[in-house]
């Protein structure tokens, strides 16, 4: 079975990941463990992974990235790229939600739960991976840990890889590339030195 060269993007916590599959289901994986500066090295990782499988912009099929939750500004640089190169080469892109991600290294129904600092959490729940059973949502952490069925590990990492492989297959209709913050931003908007309006 053949598959479509499918390029994977994920930026949504502190390291930068980028997956190629080939069409013959081959997977290369490129991971830099990084806080700061994603934006600065995120082309010059894609053209590498490309390179050294012998492959070219032109040949990517499809584009997959994750949305989140995560870092507001590592999903933001991992969601442009994504969205520009699937502009510029005219194929689709997929926005992976980071638990839909997670989701696909365990087996059966189960209720995930992210700890997302400040004494709460992200949880939603799948029937099988891959397949929410839930809604996304922000939850009181310790209500959370009484009734979950399975809790993600302290530095959820998403295995790149297996979101390649079910991005590959997955129609992109069905995962539109847009953020999926579920906490609502930290940012204030700056008032100070503000001109008021007439």
């Amino acid at each position: 079975m053949t598959m479509p060269v499918t390029l994977a993007i994920d930026t949504a916590r502190e390291r930068l990941q980028i997956a190629l599959v080939n069409r013959h289901g081959k997977i290369d994986v490129e991971i830099r463990d990084i806080a700061r500066g994603h934006a600065e090295i995120i082309m010059d990782v894609i053209v590498a992974i490309l390179a050294r499988n012998g492959l070219a912009y032109q040949t990517i099929e499809k584009i997959a990235v994750t949305t989140g939750p995560g870092s507001f500004t590592g999903l933001r640089i991992g969601l442009s790229v994504a969205r520009g190169l699937g502009l510029a080469l005219g194929v689709p892109v997929l926005g992976i939600s980071s638990l839909l991600a997670l989701s696909l290294s365990h087996d059966g129904p189960i209720d995930l739960i992210v700890d997302a600092k400040r004494g709460e959490a992200y949880r939603q729940a799948f029937s099988a991976p891959g397949i929410p059973a839930s809604a996304p949502e922000l939850v009181d952490l310790n209500q959370a840990l009484q009734v979950a069925s399975r809790t993600a590990p302290d530095d959820p990492m998403i295995d790149i890889a297996t979101m390649t492989k079910f991005a590959a297959t997955a129609n992109p209709a069905d995962f539109p590339p847009v953020p999926n913050y579920i906490r609502a931003a930290d940012a204030k908007p700056q008032t100070r030195g503000k001109v008021a309006r007439q």
